[in-house]
C-alpha cells in the first residue's frame, strides 16, 4: 500500500440547492480529483499528491432525473404537466433509471476516491445502504436489502409490501466516485405518482415520516446518517 492513502474527508451541507447548480458543483470537484489522479500516475510516490473526499449532502427543488440505462417513457408527465407541479426534468450520466428528487428527503453526493478506501463499486453500494438501514433502526424501522436491487427498503422480505426509502445511483471514472443517494425523510410522496420509479412498475415509495406515523427532524436525521456513513467507511472528518 502507499502511503498516500487519505481518509479524512470534508462534509458540505449545501442545504436546499437547485439540481444543476449542485449537478455543477459535483462534476467540478469530480473532474478535478479524476485529473489529480491521471497527472499523479506520471510522478514517482513521494511526489504524488494525496487526493481529496467529499461528503455533500443537500436537498433538491422538486426534480426528476433519467440515468442514461433509463427510459423516458417512465417519466409519466408532459412539459405542462411539470412546469404545474413546479418540476424540473433532467438526463444525467448516473446508472439507474428515473428518479425523483424534493424538499424533505437528504440527497447525499459522496465523491470519495475509493483507492483511499476500498476498489469495490458493490461494496461501495452495500456500505452506503448499509447506512441508510442503521439511520432507520436508529427510528426504530426496520430496513434492508432485496436481492437484485439497489437502495434501502422496508417490508423487504415481502413482495407485495416491499415500500423503497432510498434510491441509489453512481457513476465512477478510475475510482472516484460521483451521485449517490436520495433518502426519503419527509419528502410529498404524490411526486412519485408521476413516475415509474427506477423502472420497476410494482413496488412503492416510503418515507420514514410515513413509517413513523410523525414528521421527523431532517437535520438530525442528516446528523445520523453521517455518523454512520463516517463509522462504516472509516472516514476520518475535516
Amino acid at each position: 500500500m502507499n502511503h498516500h492513502i487519505n481518509k479524512s474527508v470534508q462534509f458540505i451541507d449545501l442545504e436546499l440547492i437547485d439540481y444543476q447548480e449542485a449537478w455543477d458543483y459535483q462534476e467540478k470537484i469530480f473532474k478535478e480529483t479524476v485529473e489529480l489522479k491521471i497527472a499523479n500516475r506520471k510522478l514517482p510516490i513521494e511526489e504524488q499528491h494525496i487526493t481529496p473526499n467529499y461528503l455533500i449532502f443537500c436537498e433538491h427543488p422538486h426534480v426528476y432525473t433519467l440515468g442514461k440505462s433509463g427510459k423516458e417513457e417512465n417519466l409519466l408527465l408532459d412539459d405542462q404537466g411539470l412546469s404545474s407541479r413546479q418540476a424540473s426534468y433532467f438526463k444525467i450520466n448516473r446508472g439507474g433509471d428515473i428518479t425523483y428528487h424534493g424538499p424533505g428527503q437528504i440527497v447525499g453526493y459522496p465523491i470519495l476516491d475509493l483507492d483511499n478506501f476500498f476498489t469495490d463499486i458493490h461494496k461501495y453500494l452495500r456500505t452506503m445502504e448499509e447506512a441508510i438501514i442503521l439511520t432507520c433502526a436508529d427510528y426504530g424501522i426496520e430496513a434492508g436489502r432485496i436481492e437484485g436491487l439497489t437502495g434501502v427498503w422496508i417490508d423487504f422480505e415481502s413482495e407485495e409490501k416491499a415500500r423503497k426509502i432510498c434510491a441509489m445511483g453512481v457513476k465512477a471514472s478510475r475510482w472516484v466516485t460521483m451521485h449517490g443517494f436520495a433518502f426519503n425523510v419527509h419528502p410529498d410522496l404524490s411526486y412519485f405518482g408521476h413516475i415509474v420509479p427506477c423502472g420497476i412498475d410494482d413496488k412503492a415509495v416510503t418515507s420514514l415520516e410515513q413509517e413513523l406515523g410523525k414528521k421527523p427532524d431532517i437535520k438530525e436525521v442528516e446528523g445520523k446518517l453521517k455518523g454512520h456513513l463516517g463509522d462504516l467507511f472509516g472516514f476520518e472528518w475535516t
